[in-house]
């Protein structure tokens, strides 16, 4: 076998239909293709009883001395990837966004919007680069947001705030961790820090006291008024209890566990006596899999079919226009940081860093800190 490590035996290959090959361990080769210069890794597979290639590109934009070595270590991780039972399946960015929007209402319909129609969609996961997923979040935000879909009227829009951003990132990161979790790609390198939430600075100032909680509630219907009474005893995004199904909800323990949510790891939620009592009710006769908050069609909820109810109760109820699910939320959290408990805690319920709680809702508790200092009186 030649060594592919030096650039004079390169250049004096043949050209060859198949790749010329130099072994890196029992069963493993680097491959190095005459006339393109492409270099391709080769894995026995004593399973299938066949060998498993992948190619690794021309490292056209090194130096002829370093090629190797960067295909080696690219050879070595996708290697070591299939050792710890990784994937063998090429796959693109649209393909990874593609199997995590199955069920997911919300993600089927932001995909197509800016990622199935985007060059990015078309990169193999194995080869995309915080590049790549820089330029397409430079693309997203440089994107109008609609603020009417009013089929019959001119189309508006108004530039992308921050926060739109963010949102409209929270799925594709989590496809991407999905591909990350299922040994689809080696590592997020590519879009750890290129999809870091930018900076939102604006505080949701809009908050509903119980009293007008309430009149919202009695202005609701059916299944509309189930999920704001759920939002109205939980500090939870209105799309995290969306994705709940039945099977989330332990009766026994009195735990619904959220699978997925903005912040992207799931975590366990302990109720209230009401909200156990709400929960049971609607868990019964259901399958473990139906959404445990089902519309009366047996679809789940999402925030094109939950919006017009909820401004339409606004409106009846004589609240602010700007009233939406999110203002429970945000409502909720406002009561919690107020009563006093502790902001770490308060960040965990709600999904959330606490710097974020601290940034938006920290002032809250000005009235807790004179407090305690009146207690230092001597």
């Amino acid at each position: 076998m030649p060594d592919l490590s030096l650039v004079k035996t390169r250049e004096k290959l043949k050209a060859n239909r198949e790749p010329h090959w130099q072994k890196l361990g029992t069963g493993q080769f680097i491959g190095y293709r005459v006339p393109a210069g492409t270099w391709i890794a080769r894995h026995y597979d004593p399973v299938a009883i066949k060998y498993v290639s992948r190619s690794l590109g021309d490292y056209a934009n090194l130096p002829p001395n370093e090629r190797y070595g960067a295909a080696v270590k690219a050879a070595r991780e996708w290697l070591d990837h299939l050792a710890r039972g990784g994937s063998k399946e090429v796959l693109t960015v649209r393909d990874a966004c593609e199997r995590y929007a199955e069920g997911k209402p919300d993600a089927a319909k932001r995909f197509p919007r800016y990622v199935y129609d985007d060059p990015i969609a078309h990169v193999q996961l194995q080869k995309l680069t915080d590049r790549h997923v820089r330029a397409w979040r430079k693309r997203l935000e440089a994107t109008p947001a609609e603020v009417s879909k009013n089929k019959k009227g001119p189309k508006v829009t108004r530039p992308r705030s921050a926060a739109t951003v963010n949102r409209d990132m929270v799925p594709f990161r989590a496809a991407l961790n999905m591909a990350l979790d299922s040994g689809d790609v080696l590592t997020a390198n590519a879009w750890k820090k290129a999809l870091e939430p930018a900076e939102a600075n604006q505080r949701r100032e809009l908050y509903l006291n119980k009293e007008q909680r309430r009149r919202l509630l009695d202005a609701l219907t059916g299944d509309a008024a189930i999920l704001a009474r759920a939002l109205c005893l939980l500090p939870v995004r209105p799309g995290a209890l969306a994705d709940a199904d039945v099977s989330h909800y332990d009766s026994r323990l009195g735990v619904l566990s959220i699978a997925a949510d903005k912040s992207g790891a799931g975590r366990k939620l302990p109720l209230s006596q009401g909200m156990k009592t709400m929960l049971d009710s609607l868990c019964r006769n259901k399958l473990p899999n139906a959404p445990l908050f089902m519309r009366g069609d047996g679809s789940r909820w999402n925030k094109d079919k939950w919006k017009k109810p909820f401004k339409q109760a606004a409106e009846a109820a004589n609240l602010p226009k700007e009233t939406s699910a999110y203002t429970l939320r945000h409502s909720v959290i406002t009561d919690l940081v107020s009563s006093g408990l502790d902001l770490f805690t308060v960040a965990q319920l709600a999904g959330t860093s606490v710097r974020m709680i601290e940034k938006h809702y920290g002032h809250l508790q000005q009235h807790l800190a004179a407090k305690a200092l009146e207690t230092l009186a001597i």
